[in-house]
């Protein structure tokens, strides 16, 4: 089944047109801007690409003052950039471990290094999201379930690797139906260092079919989502995000989140497959 999201263009053109709405709602204005020049680095999942962008430019239309600059890349390797030193004001993860790694009011269980990063206080689940099994255009291996996998039809499935929280959730669905043992010892997995690589092998039909997330889908062409995760197979995806504590612009990279927050940037994330937490 193709997806049904709005493209990200359109729909971020519908969005500028919402701008003056968006003042009424409590997001910070023009005339409220910083008085000297800010620049926010944001650190955030390589999947929230299209839909951060798309804010980050928003924001940029009511708050003249403030450039927001994203990395993206996997949540464990901007854990890891950010643990020794890289220059950040927000991480935005696409799984709870990596933040609480960093996030010193977590358990010691869960934050094994002690570290202490963030600013816990800020700390918030900005989205939700689904995992998806995506084929190339037109289906050609006529894949219809994860079950699938692990039957003639593929040769080779793309994944995250370890440390990518969408392939820490793929490893958690094949677990659950009974497969990640098979698929490893038959070499049927091509591994991934975050989820736009394997939308882009899947794409480019270079493997039979790949895990990610349906946002990641709506927002690359030539491929098709063929199922969704079965109900429980894996932990709920949320994407938490928090202030970090060497941020040299706390005040403004709060009010950023808080942005985030608002309807105007609900309906981009959602126009591109993400979910709101309740």
């Amino acid at each position: 089944m193709k997806h049904r999201y709005k493209p990200l263009v359109a729909l971020l053109a519908t969005v500028l047109l919402a701008v003056p709405l968006a003042s009424c709602r409590g997001v910070p204005s023009a005339q409220s801007a910083a008085p000297e020049p800010v620049e926010l680095t944001v650190f955030a999942a390589a999947s929230m690409q299209e839909s951060l962008n798309a804010a980050a430019e928003l924001y940029r239309e009511t708050n003249p003052g403030v450039t927001v600059t994203c990395n993206f890349d996997s949540s464990g390797t901007l854990k890891t950039q950010i643990a020794e030193g890289a220059v950040c004001d927000i991480f935005i993860s696409a799984g709870q471990k990596q933040m609480n790694q960093l996030d010193g009011a977590a358990d010691a269980s869960v934050n094994t290094d002690g570290l202490d990063f963030i600013l816990s206080d800020t700390r918030f689940d900005l989205v939700t999201n689904t995992v998806v099994l995506i084929v190339p255009e037109g289906n050609p291996a006529g894949i219809t379930s994860f079950e699938d996998v692990n039957t003639d039809r593929v040769s080779l499935i793309a994944l995250g690797n370890s440390d990518v929280p969408a392939g820490q959730y793929a490893q958690q669905i094949f677990v659950f139906l009974g497969m990640w043992d098979a698929l490893n010892r038959d070499g049927k997995i091509t591994f991934s260092s975050n989820v736009k690589e394997v939308a882009a092998q899947v794409a480019a039909a270079a493997v039979d079919c790949g895990v990610v997330y349906v946002s990641d889908a709506a927002a690359t062409d030539a491929v098709e989502v063929a199922a969704q995760a079965p109900q429980g197979s894996h932990k709920p995806v949320n994407y938490p995000a928090a202030v970090l504590k060497a941020s040299e612009h706390p005040e403004e990279a709060e009010a950023f989140l808080e942005f985030l927050k608002s309807d105007v940037c609900a309906e981009i994330f959602t126009g591109i497959g993400f979910g709101i937490p309740s």
